[in-house]
């Protein structure tokens, strides 16, 4: 795999992914031309505030960094984990996109990992931390890891600009390999679950936003139930905001999740054209995020389209054994991920698309990598 040379890579896209996978499979990457092209060259902060992360949950590895932050040079050490960690994941993107990150690593660590991360709980561009811990984590037993050990939970919110939310994680480390996983049934839908939060705005929004949603729910099923969890005071974080996460459940246990958050323009750097934007108002939050997840269902497959990229990373890292996963149409996120396997870990998917449901099959042979971090301790 090219373990003494490293590898050549280019470009930002799918940065995370990327190191990631390098760390995963102890592949030396070099990375050039980091949006050498732009206005502004180099790593976004929440990119370096990964690679801070990195830092902290690792061992014997080395990190290079030119000045204009457009090259990077990472040789991948030991995934050594590690108890009452914390980090501050900065107001750029949300904690839900540290959060992937190491729920892998965290897996294939020297001890488990418990860490305080702080930022912003709830945006628009990353999933939900309440989609991590309703969905995500239950997705990981169908590899074989235990929910025993897996946490997630939520001390304060944090809505965007300013964050001020909090979430306390942990991950237990597995003893050699995943499971393989054969997963190709996603039932019906049985019932509906939900929360909606709102932080530093009057709590009847949150009636608002499940009322709304329930209206299109319940014309297709009874079993729905959205839990409210209004914080204020340092609970409500630093940012006004609101915003539901919904999952339906099915009869063979698959979880399909949606989520949208609305939040208020900073009011210091409130101008004339922040003061007439038009929030989407919580009726309408309701009706939107009822419909996502519906679109979910139609799509078909056993993961929502959020979760595909994790679902093959996982397929690929089980045993030498053959994995086989039904998912709805594929997202250019996803099939983006194919390529990244193939290239890490020499990993090839077959896709037969099912015209009658419009889904796609994907089978693989894992490539089988071991938890050697804890081997070595």
């Amino acid at each position: 795999m090219g373990r003494d040379k490293a590898r050549r890579l280019s470009g930002s896209r799918h940065f995370r992914q990327r190191v990631v996978l390098a760390t995963l499979t102890s592949t030396a990457i070099t990375i050039d031309d980091i949006r050498s092209g732009g206005a502004a060259p180099g790593l976004r902060p929440h990119e370096v505030s990964l690679l801070h992360l990195l830092h902290k949950i690792s061992d014997h590895h080395s990190l290079d960094l030119n000045e204009t932050g457009t090259k990077l040079r990472y040789k991948p050490g030991v995934i050594v984990g590690g108890r009452d960690l914390e980090h501050d994941c900065g107001v750029h993107r949300g904690i839900g996109y540290f959060l992937e990150p190491l729920i892998l690593l965290g897996l294939f660590a020297r001890a488990p990992i418990s860490i305080r991360l702080k930022g912003i709980t709830n945006d628009t561009k990353d999933p939900s931390v309440d989609t991590f811990r309703m969905v995500t984590l239950h997705m990981l037993k169908q590899f074989g890891v235990p929910l025993e050990g897996l946490e997630l939970k939520i001390e304060s919110r944090g809505a965007p600009p300013l964050g001020g939310g909090e979430v306390f994680l942990r991950v237990p480390n597995i003893n050699s390999t995943l499971k393989a996983a054969n997963w190709a049934d996603e039932g019906m839908v049985k019932r509906i679950r939900g929360v909606s939060f709102s932080t530093r705005v009057s709590p009847q929004i949150e009636n608002r936003i499940i009322y709304a949603a329930r209206g299109i729910f319940n014309r297709f099923i009874p079993d729905v139930h959205i839990f409210t969890d209004h914080r204020s005071g340092s609970a409500g974080g630093r940012s006004a905001g609101y915003g539901v996460s919904v999952v339906a459940e099915t009869t063979t246990g698959c979880l399909l999740s949606a989520d949208a958050t609305v939040s208020y323009p900073n009011v210091d750097e409130m101008n004339e054209e922040s003061e007439n934007l038009e929030l989407t108002s919580p009726e309408d939050l309701g009706v939107q995020v009822a419909s996502m997840l519906l679109e979910e269902v139609a799509q078909g497959g056993v993961v929502d389209s959020a979760h595909q990229g994790l679902l093959f990373i996982l397929c690929a890292l089980s045993p030498p054994d053959v994995s086989k996963v039904r998912v709805g149409q594929l997202t250019p996120y996803a099939i983006e991920t194919l390529r990244n396997i193939r290239d890490f870990l020499d990993v090839k998917f077959i896709i037969k698309p099912d015209p009658n449901s419009n889904t796609v099959t994907l089978k693989c042979v894992g490539a089988g990598v071991k938890n050697l971090a804890r081997k070595t301790s």
